[in-house]
C-alpha cells in the first residue's frame, strides 16, 4: 500500500484528491495546522489520518516525513483568493512561496525518495504575451498570489535539477466544483441562482460579465496531479481544458438550469471587478494528454449544472433544518 501526504486536505482539491487516492487503496495522511481545532473535513471521519504541520516550520515537515516516509507528497496548501488578491501580500509570499522551499528542504534532508507534486497556477502567466499558454510560456504574474506561485514553480525546478528530487509542478488553470470556496465567482453565481430560485434573494451582483476563464472540473485536475507522480520522469505540466467561457455564459447556463433568465437578476457592480485584470488565460494541455494520457471528463455545461444542483440541495437542506421562524 502506498502512502500519500496531502497539505491543504480540507480544501476543494485536497478533498477530491484524498477521495481519489483512497479509491486507489492509498494510505492518506492529511496535514492541518491544528487538527484538534480544525479537524472537520469533507471526507467521512476515519477515512484519512489528520496530523499537525506548520507551513512556517521546516522542522514540522521533517518530523512528518521521518514518521511516515510517504511515497507521494501533494502540496495543495495555500492562500487562495477571489477578488482580494492583494490582501496581505507578505503572508501570501510566505505560504504560497517560501513554504514550498521548506517542504523541499525537508524532503531533501529526510525523505529524498518521496515524490512531490506542487500545485501551481495559471496566475503565474498573468499578463501573458501569447495564447494559449504552455509549459514554455514566459511567466508575467500581475498579483502577489501569481508571483508567489511563480517563485514556488522555479524553486521546484531548481531542487529537481540540483538535488535530483522527483518534483513536479502542475500549472492548474481555473478548476471548479460544488466544493469551491464561496468567494470565487463560480460559487457566487451558483449560490445566487439557488437563493433566487428559492425566493431568498432577488438579484445577483457581479463584476465584469465579459471576463473569460478556462474552467474545468477539480476532480479531473487532481487526477492529473496523480498521473504526474506515476510517470517515469518528473516534469511540469499545464492542466486545462483549452477552451474559455465568459462569466456571462456561466450565468446563462446556471440560471437556465432552473428555468430563469440571468438578465432578469444579474446586476453589474464595479466593486466586484478584479484589478488589475489578467490577459486571456487559456491553457494548452497537449503535453499532459500526450505524456500522461490525461483528458478532462466533465464538460463545461455539466460542471455548471452540477454546481447549481449541489447548492440548491444544500440550501434546501438548511431551510428544512432551520428552527421555525429563522430565515436562511
Amino acid at each position: 500500500m502506498k502512502t500519500a501526504l496531502i497539505t491543504g486536505i480540507k480544501g476543494q482539491d485536497g478533498s477530491y484528491l484524498a477521495e481519489f487516492l483512497l479509491s486507489k487503496n492509498y494510505r492518506v495522511i492529511g496535514t492541518m495546522r491544528d487538527p484538534e481545532v480544525d479537524s472537520d473535513c469533507v471526507l467521512a471521519p476515519g477515512t484519512i489520518e489528520v496530523i499537525g504541520a506548520n507551513l512556517f516550520d521546516q522542522g514540522s515537515f521533517e518530523h512528518v516525513l521521518r514518521k511516515f516516509a510517504p511515497d507521494e507528497f501533494y502540496n495543495l496548501a495555500g492562500r487562495t483568493f477571489g477578488t482580494k488578491l492583494w490582501t496581505d501580500p507578505v503572508l501570501t509570499g510566505e505560504i504560497n512561496g517560501l513554504a514550498v522551499t521548506r517542504m523541499l528542504e525537508a524532503i531533501r534532508k529526510v525523505s529524498p525518495k518521496t515524490r512531490l507534486c506542487q500545485a501551481s497556477s495559471s496566475e503565474v502567466f498573468g499578463n501573458a504575451n501569447n495564447e494559449p499558454q504552455t509549459e514554455v510560456t514566459p511567466f508575467r504574474p500581475r498579483n502577489p498570489y501569481g508571483a508567489a506561485k511563480a517563485y514556488a514553480h522555479w524553486i521546484v525546478q531548481n531542487y529537481r535539477q540540483v538535488h535530483n528530487l522527483f518534483a513536479c509542478s502542475s500549472i492548474l488553470f481555473n478548476h471548479e466544483s460544488p466544493r469551491r470556496g464561496p468567494d470565487f465567482v463560480t460559487r457566487k453565481i451558483t449560490v445566487g441562482v439557488a437563493k433566487i430560485k428559492l425566493g431568498l434573494e432577488s438579484e445577483l451582483r457581479l463584476g465584469s460579465l465579459d471576463a473569460r476563464r478556462d474552467w474545468g472540473f477539480a476532480g479531473d485536475y487532481v487526477r492529473a496531479m496523480w498521473l504526474m507522480l506515476q510517470h517515469a520522469t518528473p516534469d511540469d505540466y499545464v492542466i486545462a481544458t483549452g477552451e474559455t467561457h465568459t462569466v456571462r455564459e456561466f450565468c446563462d447556463l446556471a440560471f437556465a438550469s432552473v428555468g430563469l433568465d440571468y438578465r432578469d437578476y444579474v446586476q453589474v457592480d464595479r466593486a466586484n471587478f478584479r484589478l488589475p485584470e489578467t490577459t486571456l488565460l487559456v491553457g494548452n494541455p497537449t503535453k499532459a494528454k500526450r505524456l500522461l494520457g490525461w483528458v478532462p471528463t466533465l464538460s463545461f455545461p455539466d460542471l455548471v449544472q452540477m454546481m447549481v444542483t449541489a447548492d440548491l440541495m444544500s440550501i434546501q437542506k438548511m431551510q428544512q433544518s432551520a428552527p421555525s421562524g429563522v430565515t436562511i
